[in-house]
């Protein structure tokens, strides 16, 4: 599945290399979207050396989105 797929399908504003904060993991941290697979948008975190998947809508917030209202609970 592709970013595109994920931006159709969740609604979300999703771009490969767009910014995104995480809060899933009871801190803020920042990452930036490289990739899509299997319904998640591959993310690589600040600090870490490799992308990670994420579910599109949740805890992200997504920063250069171009949409009102991008955020997600």
């Amino acid at each position: 599945m592709s970013v595109e797929y994920i931006r159709k399908a969740y609604g979300v504003p999703a771009r490969r290399g767009g910014r995104v904060e995480y809060t899933g993991g009871g801190n803020l941290e920042m990452g930036t979207i490289r990739s899509a697979s299997g319904g998640n948008l591959n993310i690589k975190l600040a600090g870490m050396k490799h992308a990670m998947p994420f579910r599109p809508t949740w805890k992200l917030r997504y920063l250069d989105a171009s949409a009102a209202g991008a955020s997600s609970p």
